[in-house]
C-alpha cells in the first residue's frame, strides 16, 4: 500500500519510553514499549527511537508513504517552573545536591522529584533525533513533520481513540504532567475536549510512589505492583488511616496535599527505621491502597457529577492500579469502564499518534470493540528454525495442526510451560502471547513458580486467564477484562477449583479471553478445559524478576534454560526438558 501519512508517535518520558506507528487509514501498526528489545527493564532515560531497533520496524511495513508525521508526547515548551529551576542550575547533578531550598508540597524531597524534572527535560531535548536521521536514510525525500502534543492530551487519547465508547468521560491521573497531575476530557464522536486540568503537585501517583517506598521498595523500578500484592495480607491500621488520609483530600477535580498533615505524615513515617516499617509493611500497603481507593471513588464521582456518562474511560499510571479497576463500577455513578492495555507512559506513544492524526482532521474510525493489544513485535522465523536445528539436549517436536492441544496436555499433566505465539503484547501484562502457563488447580503451583521460575516474592499472585462465556461461573459480578486490567472478586464455590490463582483476599486479576480476542489462546484454553473441566489457566509474564517480558527467540530460550519451566512453545515448535517428577508438588 502507498500513500497518506505515516504517524510515528514517541513516548520520550525517562521512563517506559514507547513507539508506535499509526498507517494512513488510521489503523495501528505497531505499538510496543522500549524495554523490551533492550531488555532493560522501564528502560530508564533510554530513548524509543533506538538506532539498531527503529530500523528493524521500519523495514516491516508493508507501506510506501507520501509524509511523515512525528508525534512527541510532551511539549517541548517547558513549564515556568522547570524552566527557573534548570535556570539556576538546580536540574544539574550538583544542583541534586543544594541544601537550604524551601522544599515542594509533595510527598517526595525535593531532589528526587527535580532528578525526575531533569531527566525529562534531557528526554525532550533529544526527543526524535535518531528517528529524524533514519527516517532521512530510508526516505531521503520524503517530508517530516515533528508535533508535539501535552503529555495528559496524549493519555486521554491512548485511552478514548482505542475505546469502543461513542462518547465517554475520561480521567487520567498520573504523577505529573507538564502542569499537574489530574487532567479530565469528554469524549464524544471521536472528538476531545478537555475539561478540566489540575494544577500544582498535588497527586496520587506521587502518593503511591511514596507509600511503595515505606513499604520498602522502588518505584523508580517499578514496584508499585508488590504493594498492590502485599496489600491483600494486610489489616487496616487506623493510625497509617489517619495519618495518609489526612495528607491528601479531594476538592473537586483537584488533589490537594495538606501541608501540616503531609509534613506530620512523613515526619512520623520517615522517622520510623526500616525494619520497624517492614515489620508493618502489609499493614501500611493495605491501609495504603485503601485511601487511595477512596480518594480515586471521591474524584471519580465528582468526575461523573461534572459530566455525567455511563462510560470512563481510564488512563495515566494509575489507572495501572487494577485492585481498585475492579471497584470503580461499584464505587462509583459509572456503568462501564475502559482501561487501554499499556494506560502508562508507554501508551502515549500510540495517544501522540492519535492526535497528529486528529489535528490533520481525521478522527479515529468507531471499531464499536476495544483495540488490540497484540501490537509489538514478532518473533524471527529464522531464529526459530535455528533453535529448532540446535536444540541440544531438548526433544524438538513440531505440530502445525495441534499445537493447542499438545500444549494444553502438558499442562494438565502438571507441566509449566512457556508461550510465545503472534505479536507481543503492548503494555505491561502477558495477554497469551509472551505469557508463561499452567494449571491452576494446583495449590502448589503458585509458590513453585514463584520460588522456581520467575524467583520473585511468595506473595506475588498469578491471573487466570478465562473464556469469557464463563467468567460469571467464577467471579462475582463479573466484569469483561480483556487486558487483566481489574481485580475481581472469585465466587466462593469457585476458589477450590483453581487455588493456584485465587489470591489470600479471594480475588484475581482476570483476563478475558474471547475469539475475536485471540484465537489460538483461546483454542489453548478449550482445550485444557476439554481435557480438565477448567476454563482457565494460571497465566504471567514471561520473565524473571527484574526483567521485561521476552523480546526475542534467544530471550525465551534465556528463561526457558534457567529457571524451573518443562515446556518452550514458540508458534508450532514445542521444545521440552526431560520429564521431572511431580515437581510442583516437591518439598
Amino acid at each position: 500500500m502507498s500513500g497518506g501519512t505515516l504517524y510515528i508517535g514517541l513516548s520520550v518520558t525517562y521512563h517506559d519510553p514507547a513507539l508506535a506507528l499509526l498507517g494512513p487509514d488510521g489503523d495501528v501498526l505497531y505499538a510496543e514499549a522500549t524495554e523490551r528489545c533492550l531488555q532493560y527493564k522501564r528502560a530508564l532515560n533510554a530513548e524509543p527511537d533506538n538506532l539498531s531497533y527503529l530500523p528493524e520496524v521500519l523495514s516491516g511495513l508493508a507501506i510506501e508513504p507520501e509524509r511523515i508525521c512525528l508525534a512527541l508526547n510532551w511539549r517541548r515548551r517547558r513549564p515556568l517552573y522547570e524552566q527557573a529551576v534548570a535556570a539556576l542550575g538546580i536540574l544539574r547533578a550538583d544542583g541534586l545536591l543544594r541544601t537550604g531550598i524551601k522544599p515542594l508540597r509533595s510527598p517526595l524531597p525535593n531532589y528526587k522529584l527535580h532528578h525526575m524534572m531533569a531527566c525529562q527535560r534531557n528526554a525532550i531535548a533529544k526527543a526524535g533525533l535518531n528517528a529524524v536521521r533514519l527516517l532521512r536514510e530510508r526516505w531521503p525525500k520524503l517530508p517530516v513533520r515533528i508535533v508535539d502534543f501535552d503529555h495528559h492530551h496524549t493519555h486521554a487519547a491512548s485511552a478514548c481513540f482505542a475505546s469502543p465508547f461513542e462518547e465517554a468521560a475520561c480521567a487520567v491521573v498520573d504523577s505529573y504532567g507538564e502542569r499537574g497531575a489530574l487532567a479530565f476530557f469528554r469524549y464524544c464522536g471521536g472528538q476531545l475536549e478537555r475539561i478540566h486540568e489540575a494544577r500544582g503537585l498535588g497527586s496520587l501517583g506521587l502518593f503511591y510512589m511514596k507509600l511503595t517506598e515505606w513499604c520498602g521498595f522502588d518505584w523508580l523500578h517499578g514496584e508499585e505492583w508488590k504493594v498492590m500484592g502485599l496489600a491483600a495480607y494486610g489489616q487496616l491500621d487506623p493510625e497509617f488511616h489517619r495519618l495518609l488520609g489526612d495528607s491528601i483530600r479531594i476538592e473537586g477535580l483537584n488533589v490537594r496535599h495538606d501541608s501540616a498533615a503531609l509534613g506530620a505524615a512523613l515526619a512520623r513515617l520517615n522517622g520510623r527505621s526500616m525494619s520497624e516499617l517492614r515489620s508493618k509493611a502489609a499493614d501500611l500497603a493495605h491501609t495504603g491502597q485503601q485511601v487511595f481507593a477512596e480518594r480515586m471513588s471521591e474524584l471519580l464521582t465528582n468526575l461523573h457529577r461534572r459530566f455525567p456518562s455511563d462510560s470512563l474511560a481510564l488512563a495515566g499510571g494509575c489507572a495501572l492500579n487494577s485492585s481498585f479497576n475492579g471497584q470503580i463500577l461499584e464505587r462509583t455513578p459509572f456503568r462501564r469502564l475502559y482501561v487501554p492495555p499499556a494506560p502508562a507512559d508507554d501508551g502515549t506513544a500510540l495517544g501522540a499518534a492519535y492526535l497528529a492524526r486528529a489535528t490533520d482532521g481525521l478522527v479515529g474510525t468507531q471499531r464499536g470493540m476495544a483495540l488490540s493489544p497484540y501490537l509489538g513485535a514478532r518473533i524471527s522465523r529464522e531464529a526459530l528454525e535455528r533453535l529448532a536445528r540446535h536444540a541440544a539436549g531438548l526433544r524438538v517436536q513440531r505440530f502445525p495442526d495441534t499445537i493447542a492441544f499438545e500444549t494444553a496436555r502438558r499442562i494438565a499433566d502438571g507441566r509449566l510451560v512457556g508461550w510465545v505465539q503472534g505479536r507481543a503484547e503492548f503494555g505491561p501484562r502477558a495477554l497469551g502471547n509472551r505469557s508463561i502457563l499452567a494449571d491452576p488447580r494446583e495449590a502448589g503451583m503458585k509458590d513453585w513458580i514463584n520460588g522456581r521460575v520467575k524467583f520473585r516474592e511468595e506473595y506475588r499472585p498469578f491471573a487466570p486467564s478465562i473464556l469469557d462465556e464463563h467468567g460469571p461461573e467464577y467471579f462475582l459480578d463479573y466484569q469483561s477484562s480483556p487486558y487483566m486490567e481489574r481485580t475481581l472478586r472469585f465466587r466462593p464455590e469457585a476458589r477450590e477449583r483453581v487455588p493456584a490463582v485465587v489470591h489470600v483476599d479471594g480475588t484475581g486479576r482476570l483476563q478475558s479471553v474471547t475469539q475475536d480476542s485471540n484465537p489460538r489462546f483461546r483454542a489453548l484454553i478449550e482445550a485444557f478445559r476439554a481435557l480438565t473441566g477448567i476454563p482457565l489457566l494460571l497465566n504471567t509474564s514471561f520473565n524473571v524478576m527484574g526483567k521485561p517480558i521476552v523480546h526475542s527467540v534467544e530471550d525465551a530460550v534465556s528463561v526457558f534454560m534457567t529457571t524451573g519451566l518443562d515446556v518452550l512453545v514458540i508458534e508450532d515448535f514445542m521444545f521440552e526438558k526431560p520429564l521431572r517428577d511431580d515437581a510442583c508438588n516437591e518439598g
